[in-house]
């Protein structure tokens, strides 16, 4: 059944049934609270009882057992592992100050992070996967296989393996954002399998490693004709299992019905309110999804091999992406990202040799500092082309792909900068700095609502560069203008300045500003037309390098601080600042002195501009727009695109503090226009916990509007406000789709989706594109009826060439015919290449001599032994890599091309564990571990866990 299809026609029957559900359901239940967790951002889990109007809201890390609670005790714990592993490798101590995410970043990070280092990636990165996790429950709600329900046993251990092999797919082409999504689904329906099945009834404690080994069979099955539940009247019973079940060892789930009460005769029910089966005898349920007087034992073993089964899929996932990139998915890096995206026409020569120069600057005065970038990306275009997307973590290459950069080409002035700018914005991390220089007006502006779009859904920055004469114009009937990358630099929170070729060395000081971890904005207002008007704002004592932006002409100014004293625009170094004026930008940076307290600048002019106050601080803020659903389990999900108009939004906002959330008091969220009145709208707000704070507001502004945040740091006890920087807006139109699985190359995918407006009926356009141009097919227009889902389908084609892990973001648009209002829908999709090999490599043992190191290491120096092996990957895709994991000695290969690949290991006796890791070219494992064992003798063969179809290999013992 179609995912999206059923998760509104479920919504409307949950409207007629509620009020069977209400009498029935546990406010304890952890099923509600597991299938409520797509809540928004998904660190605190909103929880919805059906048995009365109490709301419970239960953060990660509380007493209830929740998918969010498993998954991020597994997340923290993998995350943690790794940062030791590589603090090791590296020579530094891992010592988290605390366990905020701010500390356990900058403990990662090593001893080169002094400073301001921002949690807030790590912290995105968390969320995404958690919200994914919880909205399998709303998208996939009537899934058996989804869920492990009705004993679709190889369907679910499907899901995971192909999602396995997409998150790893996705890794290798640093597509970190896709590999997260799925890795939260797939979490999903691993944990659903130790509650829904009879795992733990059969007295297992450990993961049942077969779900996540698709080349080990799942065995001992029951057929659909084996009864397996007795009959439960109360609907309590501890472990209605029948007893030849639990003596034969059948795997059995139970049967979910949201629609029919229809199931195989004498099979298990998964139980509860929303199981209509659950009344059909054998009566009763075996989830194990809430915590019952009658079933705690149980619950809580499921609880604790749901978090180990985690841990190992995390760990299969780490050891075939390698430490860093594991933590690159994490969001464990500098919070900084260097995009450019530069024309490269002929009279851009001059543009381009000052964007090298900045890059190079950045690179060597950063390099080792906690303001190094992360990642690096490079966009070229000209007219009629654009791209590729150069995108690197090595600053080396960086200079070198921004050296081959020359001016040349382009004829007529408009250029295809938007087209350049769509791939940054898809292919940049969610809220990066992007800078766009040019001398000329777009080619491309049909692509405007699509930037828009994107902005909105990544929360990227983009600041313009502009070098040409803002009077040229396009030969179409769209004309262009400058004035379109100022409207895309307002919608984003970032600059549009211009000015000649030879002040741009004095504006690109702007970007030194921004590269830098840590940054936040705490004021940014637009005046068009402009008028004389008083901007107050307040600093807190966490910010530092304080800078305030203007850009517009014909303005005076005068900044004002919390004393009383006084600095206009004539003086250039003041007692409060040092100014920098060039072409329409005035750059206003606060000297190092105290600043703390309430500030205020008074502008004065007749000429549109914009003001923006910047610093940098831990002191931050996360937030997502979201949607209540209906359904067995009700809660919040992402909005994807704009909120509703003519209804109050919700927000949900993940706050961070220089020692974690619980340093910061919350006192105002409000959403205010930035190019409009003056008009405050306050939201109410609800504490989640752990630094969640949903929020409700009831009247919505409607222009353009941002978040603003006021509340009081307790480290310094002093008051700080933070601001988004996306700008947003309402819609009445509304757009719904699902992705239920990757795309593969050469193979049509159709994509389901549904418009529906609150506005007036009639045609509204669809338009529709996607970053890398793969055919698509959907209609141009459809009809809507005012409050009815009208249903459509998109077809898109990845080209055969597509590699495998490469992923698209497609924008689907919906705008009334007369333009006066639309909305857009942003996804992500994967193309994975059908995986047929899923065995990992082996380890043969080749020899095995009879001598053996002390046993007392403190006799150890004057040994040596040495371990070798032949490792292999039959008929599958071949090695591709060989990582020591564990051991203090040196590991060699032969090359990796070869059949068999002989690996030789040679270590002082004082190190007695080795263990390294072969990856194949899908991302199987096959992980090799020896540890000399002097209780048995000499030196005998040990096998690597049951995770690794591994025969350790040979062991020589050396005498100097």
């Amino acid at each position: 059944m179609c995912a999206r299809q059923s998760a509104v026609y479920i919504q409307q029957w949950w409207d007629c049934r509620s009020h069977f559900s209400r009498s029935h359901w546990s406010h304890h239940s952890w099923e509600t609270l597991r299938l409520t967790m797509t809540s928004l951002l998904g660190i605190a889990l909103l929880a919805w009882t059906l048995s009365g109007p109490t709301v419970a809201f239960v953060p990660i890390g509380g007493g209830a057992s929740t998918h969010i609670s498993i998954t991020g005790t597994a997340l923290l714990q993998k995350v943690k592992e790794t940062c030791q592993a590589v603090a090791e490798a590296s020579g530094y101590e891992f010592k988290p100050t605390g366990s905020s995410p701010e500390e356990l970043v900058q403990a990662c990070l090593g001893p080169t992070a002094t400073g301001d280092v921002s949690g807030a990636k790590f912290y995105s990165a968390l969320q995404e996967i958690y919200m994914q996790n919880g909205l399998v429950d709303r998208d996939f709600v009537n899934s058996a296989p989804h869920h492990f329900s009705s004993e679709a046993f190889l369907e679910g251990r499907s899901l995971i393996t192909q999602g396995m092999a997409a998150i790893k797919a996705n890794i290798r082409k640093e597509n970190f954002q896709a590999a997260r999504e799925t890795l939260g689904r797939v979490l999903h329906t691993l944990q659903d399998f130790y509650s829904h099945s009879n795992w733990v009834e059969l007295d297992n404690t450990e993961p049942y490693i077969n779900l996540i080994r698709p080349d080990l069979p799942l065995e001992n099955l029951a057929d659909k004709d084996t009864a397996t539940c007795s009959d439960c009247a109360s609907g309590t019973c501890p472990n209605p299992i029948l007893p030849n079940i639990l003596k034969e060892k059948k795997l059995t789930s139970g049967y979910m019905g949201i629609f029919s009460s229809d199931k195989p005769k004498g099979k298990c029910s998964h139980g509860g309110a929303s199981d209509l089966t659950s009344t059909a005898v054998p009566r009763g349920g075996i989830s194990k999804d809430e915590r019952r007087s009658d079933n705690v034992a149980l619950h809580n073993a499921a609880v604790n091999v749901a978090t180990a089964a985690s841990l190992e899929l995390l760990q299969d996932i780490r050891l075939a992406a390698g430490d860093n990139d594991f933590l690159r998915m994490m969001g464990i890096a500098r919070s900084s990202v260097l995009s450019f995206v530069i024309d490269t026409t002929g009279s851009m020569s001059d543009d381009i040799d000052e964007a090298r120069a900045v890059v190079y600057e950045i690179i060597d005065s950063k390099k080792g500092t906690q303001d190094e970038p992360s990642e690096y990306i490079l966009v070229p275009f000209n007219d009629p082309s654009f791209g590729p997307l150069i995108r690197t973590t090595d600053p080396n290459k960086m200079k070198s792909e921004i050296s081959k950069l020359t001016a040349n080409d382009g004829g007529d002035t408009p250029e295809m900068c938007l087209s350049g700018l769509q791939l940054a914005l898809t292919g940049a991390p969610a809220s990066s700095h992007i800078y766009v220089f040019t001398d000329a007006i777009a080619k491309d502006i049909d692509l405007k609502d699509t930037i828009v779009a994107l902005i909105r859904s990544t929360k990227s920055t983009v600041s313009f560069f502009m070098t040409g004469a803002s009077s040229r114009r396009r030969r179409s009937l769209r004309a262009a203008s400058f004035n379109d990358y100022k409207d895309l630099a307002l919608a984003s929170g970032g600059q549009a300045i211009q000015v000649s070729k030879k002040q741009l060395p004095q504006a690109t000081d702007v970007i030194l500003d921004t590269s830098t971890s840590a940054l936040v904005t705490v004021l940014q207002r637009a005046r068009n037309p402009g008028k004389q008007e008083t901007f107050p704002f307040t600093l807190d004592q966490s910010l530092k390098n304080i800078t305030i932006y203007i850009t517009g002409t014909s303005i005076t100014f005068t900044l004002t601080n919390p004393d009383g004293m006084t600095q206009n625009q004539d003086q250039a170094s003041g007692q409060l600042a040092t100014i920098q004026t060039v072409g329409n930008l005035r750059r206003i940076r606060l000297n190092s002195e105290k600043h703390t307290g309430a500030w205020k600048i008074q502008i004065n002019s007749n000429q549109p501009y914009t003001l923006k106050v910047t610093g940098q601080s831990t002191i931050a803020f996360i937030y997502n727009f979201v949607e209540s659903f209906k359904g067995p389990h009700p809660g919040y999900a992402v909005l994807n695109g704009r909120p509703q108009a003519g209804q109050p939004a919700s927000l949900m906002l993940s706050v961070m503090g220089r020692k974690g959330p619980s340093s910061l008091s919350i006192g105002e969220v409000s959403l205010v226009m930035v190019s409009g009145p003056e008009a405050v709208t306050s939201g109410t707000m609800t504490d989640m916990g752990n630094g969640d704070i949903l929020v409700t507001v009831n009247t919505v502004p409607e222009g353009e509007f941002v978040v603003i945040l006021k509340g009081t740091d307790k480290v310094s006890n002093s008051h700080f406000q933070r601001q988004s920087t996306t700008q947003m807006s309402v819609s009445k139109v509304n757009i719904q789709m699902v992705v239920d699985s990757s795309l593969e190359p050469e193979k049509a995918f159709k994509l389901p989706f549904s418009v529906m407006t609150q506005g007036s009926s009639g045609s509204y356009s669809i338009s529709a594109r996607n970053d890398r141009n793969f055919p698509m097919s959907y209609p141009n227009s459809l009809t809507l009826t005012t409050g009815e889902y009208t249903n459509a389908t998109l077809t898109i084609t990845p080209p055969d060439s597509t590699q495998s892990g490469t992923d698209t973001t497609l924008t689907i648009e919906a705008k009334s015919t007369k333009g006066a209002d639309s909305n857009y829908a942003v996804l992500r999709l994967s193309v994975v290449t059908k995986i047929t090999d899923f065995t990992p490599p082996l380890c043969n043992l080749v020899t095995v001599l009879p001598d053996d190191c002390p046993a007392d290491l403190s006799q150890c120096k004057p040994f040596h032994w040495q371990l070798s092996a032949n490792l292999t990957d039959g008929n599958g895709t071949g090695i591709e890599s060989i990582t020591l994991r564990q051991g203090e000695g040196t590991l060699s290969y032969t090359p990796l091309s070869a059949p068999i690949i002989q690996a030789d290991y040679n270590s002082s006796c004082c190190s007695q564990v080795v263990e390294f890791v072969a990856v194949d070219k899908v991302g199987n494992v096959g992980r090799c571990y020896y540890e000399i064992d002097h209780s048995a003798g000499p030196p005998a063969l040990t096998l690597s866990l049951p995770l690794w179809l591994c025969l350790l290999v040979s062991v020589f013992i050396v005498r100097p």
